[in-house]
């Protein structure tokens, strides 16, 4: 049956961790808690390597400002786990596969890495993920698939590609996880395992270092406990934080789309998503239904391949003619959907979607928020799809559904836990136009402490 989340590994949110790290060693203390238990069984193939050593100098070095009292950077002392997508210096960046073996080391930390230790984060470690970000299932038949923890019975997908990454956090193993989010990567993990992801306009934060899905698509972003916990760590990523108005759910006018989103809703995943909108509507938000049927549009503008599978061939090529065997057999797949796109093909998919952005983000003027469910199944069993390619990518195109048109839009967007105590997790899914960013997450503060007050 459901468990929620392991209780006695939850970690608070950061402000109020921070206010409970105040006696000499407590950052210490607490790391080695995290070391500790990201070796125990429940955080079996979270982690591809693990930074002990300097996880515990981020945590004497904050313990030593605490005692000095000086004041502590944002993230000084607290775990942080990392994605393994980034360029860490002096080592190859794997991004999840077995390929990259003997690759040169990277040079220097990706930006949203540096950013990270800057701000004093202890980095626990690297993160295992969906091979090359390319699914948003979570399944590595390389280094093992971490274990959703809301499930103490069923072995349950994580989500991906940030598989690692979410578990980390929902063991209570890290404040926060580094993730990326090419089609729904920092999302669908996120509700699947019950936590807040929050996947902000692209250009808000730097992509260089991060080893590339979709150049088009890929987003730099993180997921955590809470709407402010994501607020705070993406304010570090994007190197200035969100100036952000509170909001009221009154008044908040809020498009439910009828095209798409809403089809086919598992029967756990209606049941959560009505129940929240009645919710909101008893709170005085208004729900406007709106046809958006441009999102029909989308699967015959990204026809040719795809921009995730055109970039990644162009990344993948060589491997792939040479030594396509040693890939994820359903990433290599993928992958070669993209093999024989022309130029002109290619180029047209840009320009149409161009086209595209601006009609939707016409259509959602007016609005504060796009609401819709962020997966519209729960986490389906492992097992199940181990053993059949027709349930992997039937799972793999509903969880990637509802999140995907988000990332074709450029825009930003919050997956947020709206599930009872007691059941598989559900994501509510708020969404607007690029550079909305400091807007939506007003929205997603006044909503969360909504669904808080249950």
């Amino acid at each position: 049956m459901p468990n929620d989340l392991h209780p006695d590994l939850r970690l608070p949110p950061i402000r109020a961790l921070r206010a409970a790290l105040n006696t000499p060693g407590s950052h210490a203390a607490l790391i080695e808690r995290v070391l500790v238990a990201s070796t125990g069984p429940a955080a079996a193939h979270v982690y591809t390597e693990r930074f002990a050593d300097s996880a515990r100098a981020a945590a004497h070095a904050a313990d030593a400002a605490l005692a000095a009292g000086q004041p502590l950077a944002a993230l000084a002392g607290l775990p942080v786990s990392v994605k393994d997508l980034y360029d860490i210096a002096g080592r190859t960046t794997m991004a999840g596969s077995v390929l990259r073996a003997g690759e040169p080391a990277a040079e220097h930390d990706a930006p949203a890495v540096a950013r990270l230790r800057a701000a004093g984060a202890a980095l626990t470690g690297l993160t295992n993920m969906s091979e090359f970000a390319f699914s948003g299932v979570g399944i590595n038949p390389h280094h093992g698939t971490p274990r959703n923890p809301a499930d103490a019975v069923v072995a349950r997908v994580p989500g991906g590609s940030s598989s690692g990454a979410a578990v980390s956090v929902a063991l209570g193993l890290a404040v926060a996880g580094l993730g990326s989010d090419t089609g729904g990567s920092i999302r669908v993990p996120a509700a699947l395992c019950g936590l807040v992801g929050f996947k902000n306009t692209q250009s808000r934060t730097p992509t260089a270092g991060a080893f590339p899905l979709s150049f088009t698509l890929d987003t730099v972003c993180s997921m955590s406990r809470c709407v402010d916990d994501c607020l705070i760590v993406d304010g570090v990523l994007a190197g200035a934080p969100l100036a952000v108005t509170a909001r009221s759910v009154r008044g908040l006018r809020l498009a439910l789309p009828q095209t798409l989103l809403l089809d086919a809703l598992a029967p756990d995943v209606a049941s959560a998503f009505e129940r929240t909108l009645s919710r909101l509507s008893e709170a005085g938000a208004q729900l406007v239904p709106l046809a958006l049927s441009e999102l029909d549009e989308i699967a015959q503008i990204n026809a040719p391949g795809g921009f995730s599978a055109v970039e990644a061939w162009a990344t993948h090529r060589r491997a792939m003619q040479t030594q396509r065997e040693r890939f994820d057999p359903r990433v290599a797949l993928r992958v070669a959907l993209g093999e024989g796109v022309s130029a002109a093909d290619y180029l047209t998919m840009v320009q149409r979607r161009h086209d595209w952005i601006g009609r939707v983000e016409q259509r959602l003027a007016g609005f504060d928020a796009l609401i819709c469910p962020t997966t519209p199944i729960t986490a389906p069993a492992i097992a199940d799809l181990l053993v059949s390619d027709e349930a992997f990518f039937k799972a793999n195109g509903l969880l990637l559904r509802n999140t995907f048109p988000i990332n074709f839009l450029d825009g930003c967007a919050f997956s947020l836990p709206c599930h009872s105590a007691g059941s598989l997790p559900v994501g509510l899914m708020l969404a607007a136009p690029a550079g909305h960013d400091a807007a939506l997450a007003g929205v997603a503060l006044a909503v969360e402490s909504m669904l808080q007050a249950a």
